[in-house]
């Protein structure tokens, strides 16, 4: 079964969104040095949008996310592990996840949002590809292939 399948049950999809949510603030919250700070102040005016600004960014991307990962989460099925398959990958899987980022954010009418990206944009790939391994445990809690 597809790893997209996670979302066809809208419960479920409220659960994922809630824990990516909370994989983010996890991750951001972690970051140390300027680099770090600039990330926190960053995501910190993205938040200031409202409360449900980053969870509703994230239910919006989900779908896309998970759909651009269907490819490596099924090799890794294949492989006997999804769960550690992508986490083992989890540049390809950062390559993907903002792949489809730059598709969204080329799409926004929102300049805030869209020039904050585009600050932090290249710094981030090593960021996404260290909470790699966190969204692969979210996507293996969830999901009906056990690895």
């Amino acid at each position: 079964m597809a790893l997209s399948s996670i979302l066809n049950d809208q419960a479920l999809k409220a659960q994922l969104v809630d824990d990516c949510t909370h994989l983010i603030d996890r991750q951001v919250a972690a970051k140390g040095g300027l680099g770090g700070m600039a990330l926190k102040a960053t995501y910190g005016v993205v938040k200031g949008l409202g409360a449900g600004y980053i969870p509703g960014a994230v239910g919006r991307i989900l779908p896309e996310v998970v759909a651009s990962l269907d490819p490596l989460w099924a090799e890794g099925v294949q492989a006997g592990n999804p769960v550690t398959y992508m986490s083992e990958h989890q540049t390809e899987a950062a390559d993907v996840i903002l792949g489809v980022t730059d598709r969204r954010i080329a799409k926004t009418n929102n300049g805030l949002v869209k020039s904050s990206y585009s600050k932090l944009r290249q710094s981030v790939k090593g960021d996404v590809a260290e909470a790699v391994p966190g969204l692969a445990e979210i996507f293996g809690a969830h999901s009906p292939v056990s690895p």
